[in-house]
């Protein structure tokens, strides 16, 4: 599973120009489903994403986490996160895991995100316009099979 992670000043995804989601200060989570991937894969993201010391404290040093900062995640489904792009100038998605096992690891995700913060989504599958106002710019690339 690989999650880009992104801390925003805040953030919003609007599907046929309606808005379906928007959070303020926190992270904006595209989620990426790999071939593979089980629930194990999901309690790794997730505690590393709850436990990661992004936000300043103080003194303007990354030290505080999420929970701390008492921030707000939205979670958008990212497939093309699962890009190889090797070969060729067209990216390769067969590493991608199918929609519909996708979907429910997705969805399981989100759960055990929400167990302990306020989480919003993009909608599965959908054709999203996906706005981030980014806070510092820091963006983090975290794969499952890494942690």
């Amino acid at each position: 599973m690989v999650a880009l992670l992104q801390r925003v000043k805040s953030s919003w995804v609007t599907i046929d120009g309606q808005e379906v989601a928007r959070i303020g200060r926190g992270y904006t989570i595209l989620l990426g489903v790999i071939e593979g991937d089980a629930k194990e894969d999901i309690a790794k993201l997730v505690k590393k994403i709850l436990n990661l010391r992004l936000f300043p404290n103080e003194k303007g040093k990354m030290d505080k986490n999420i929970l701390q900062m008492g921030g707000q995640i939205l979670v958008v489904s990212q497939f093309t996160l699962a890009a190889n792009c090797k070969r060729g100038n067209r990216p390769d998605f067969t590493q991608a895991m199918p929609p519909l096992l996708a979907k429910e690891l997705y969805e399981d995700f989100v759960a055990k995100l929400k167990e302990h913060i306020d989480v919003q989504t993009g909608v599965f599958g959908a054709m999203m316009e996906v706005g981030i106002l980014n806070d510092g710019p820091v963006t983090i690339i975290l794969d499952s099979r890494q942690l």
